[in-house]
């Protein structure tokens, strides 16, 4: 058994959230807090959706928005808890610690999530009983159980959708947030359901994904769900295998369980590099597993019917037509996914004002955000809201394509900068880079490390960060130091009929040549593309050493180093 497992049964991981209450109480620090229930304190609190900064004595904390709808109200709330809480100290540099955002601000995650920083144990009561007041919760935003339930942004207003799933992920969510029989997996459990057939709401990289299906039954057809499984990024990426399932929404929440009830059955819970539900689903088979999971379910399902997934839609920015006449939602690009705690609760207010009662604030999973139900004649004042002027629904295709993770910052496991490199980048290539009319996105991944939270394998761009060794003369710095940051270079993945994993083209590439690099790939591109051809396409049909001698025609030593150590 290993650590994490010991850690977790000296005690129960979901106790830890009453411990955090006399932690508050009693304002005890990081040293103190080890003192009294040990090293193990750290992995536990994660089931209270906490996560210890690299900065000693605050948090990282992640709220949970199933489905990634929040009513105005929520998302107001969140916005002002950010505001008020979310701030960084003197010593770290305060409202001035971060040179494009300030302070309090947050994270949309690619899981539909919200992360804020600099959260202090003392606070968190605070903040819990205000989220309590909205029907929010940071319980198993971590740790090893039932992460937040994906899902597609625009249910129950796009007309792709086959049917609203919405109260679907409610469901699974509800029962497995607090649920101390399920709250003790091998490894953490990712879902996502989705009615919608463009599986926006990527159930090839879920763990369990629930994609919409109908199959005649005793004469009669019903919508349901088709069943994928055991899929995953990180090291050993896997796409999710198809179950011969046919499951009816009102067993959906049993199907799910008995998938949870076979993973902690069955999963590893040894070594943590195989731990994740891919790696059973690998060693049994798809078709055992679908065995194991019928024999533990308490329902019988039947064979599987048609699939009405039809492809792969990668984000909502822009401003869209509802299927309910006179009304729209307006997808905003929030580049690397970080704004700041009053930006967001302007969001929230200006769905208030411009929607109609049944306005929302959803998450969606490439970081971005939307908001729904706005009467046609509104959508104008709504993108003249003071908060809409950095988040523009057209922006250019590297701006909204672009993904980051947490990198450095705060991260213990980050190698590079991410958000702000992001950021910088995704704007200077759209002012750099002629992009062919006719592509909208270019999706541009950047992870710190291997760790994939950027999900840099699905990307036509994939970085995940290294620490770069330079041969003296390629050194970017006046002082000659030749130890840089840089990354893994890859290309061409995509999610949707033609999903493939991207191809590591090119290691510890320095940052300071990845735009040059660029550059003279989509010179190439341009030059060499057929009609309609995707730029991960593209890449697909070029020879990986075709790619690399491309991209080593920049003014940059774009092959110029080694990941450091090796």
């Amino acid at each position: 058994m290993n650590t994490v497992e010991q850690h977790k049964q000296e005690k129960h991981p979901l106790d830890v959230i009453e411990d955090v209450y006399e932690y508050a109480e009693e304002g005890l620090t990081f040293e103190e807090i080890e003192d009294r229930a040990g090293g193990g304190e750290w992995e536990r609190l994660k089931w209270a959706g906490m996560y210890a900064q690299k900065q000693e004595g605050y948090f990282m904390i992640r709220t949970k928005v199933p489905g990634g709808k929040l009513t105005p109200e929520q998302a107001e709330v969140i916005g002002e808890v950010t505001d008020d809480l979310a701030v960084a100290p003197e010593e770290y540099g305060g409202e001035e610690q971060n040179e494009l955002w300030g302070d309090a601000y947050l994270d949309i995650t690619t899981r539909q999530d919200i992360q804020k920083h600099w959260i202090r144990v003392e606070d968190v009561p605070e903040m819990w009983d205000r989220y309590d007041e909205v029907g929010l919760t940071t319980v198993q935003g971590c740790g090893d159980s039932a992460r937040n339930v994906l899902g597609c942004p625009a249910a129950g207003i796009s007309d792709h959708e086959c049917f609203n799933a919405q109260p679907v992920v409610d469901a699974v969510s509800d029962y497995f947030t607090g649920n101390r029989e399920y709250a003790n997996l091998p490894r953490k459990f990712k879902l996502t359901i989705t009615g919608c057939a463009h599986d926006c709401a990527q159930s090839q990289i879920n763990d369990v994904g629930l994609v919409p299906a109908k199959k005649e039954l005793e004469g009669e057809y019903y919508y349901g769900f088709h069943a994928r499984v055991g899929g995953g990024l990180s090291d050993g990426p896997r796409m999710a295998s198809e179950l011969d399932v046919f499951i009816p929404p009102e067993d959906a929440v049993e199907f799910v369980r008995a998938v949870a009830q076979t993973f902690k059955e069955l999963g590893d819970r040894n070594n943590r590099g195989v731990c994740r539900m891919r790696y059973l689903v690998e060693q049994m088979g798809p078709e055992k597993f679908e065995e194991a999971v019928r024999d533990r379910c308490t329902v019988d399902l039947p064979t599987g019917g048609e699939n009405l997934t039809v492809g792969y839609q990668g984000d909502h920015v822009g401003v869209h037509d509802q299927k309910q006449d006179g009304l729209k939602y307006v997808g905003f690009n929030v580049i690397a996914g970080r704004m700041g705690g009053d930006e967001f609760a302007q969001a929230a207010r200006a769905a208030k004002k411009y929607g109609t009662e049944d306005a929302s604030v959803r998450l969606a999973t490439d970081q971005n955000f939307l908001i729904s139900h706005i009467p046609e004649e509104n959508v104008d004042d709504l993108l003249a809201e003071p908060f809409a002027r950095e988040y523009q629904p057209d922006p250019g295709p590297f701006s909204r394509g672009a993904v980051g993770c947490t990198g450095n910052e705060f991260c213990n496991y980050a190698i590079i900068e991410t958000k702000k490199r992001t950021k910088r980048w995704a704007r200077e290539l759209d002012d750099r880079i002629d992009v062919p009319d006719d592509i909208e996105a270019i999706r541009m991944h950047m992870s710190g490390c291997s760790a994939s939270c950027a999900q840099p394998q699905i990307a036509d761009i994939g970085f995940r960060g290294e620490t770069v060794k330079l041969e003296d003369e390629n050194s970017p710095n006046d002082e000659g130091d030749n130890i840089v940051e840089g990354m893994d270079f890859g290309l061409g993945g995509s999610l949707g009929a033609d999903n493939e994993f991207l191809d590591w083209v090119e290691n510890a590439v320095p940052a300071h040549a990845v735009i040059p690099a660029l550059e003279q790939l989509f010179d190439a591109y341009a030059a060499d593309r057929r009609d309609g051809e995707a730029f991960y396409a593209w890449c697909r049909r070029v020879d990986n050493e075709r790619l690399r001698t491309i991209m080593q025609g920049a003014d940059a030593p774009v092959a110029g180093g080694v990941a450091h150590g090796d």
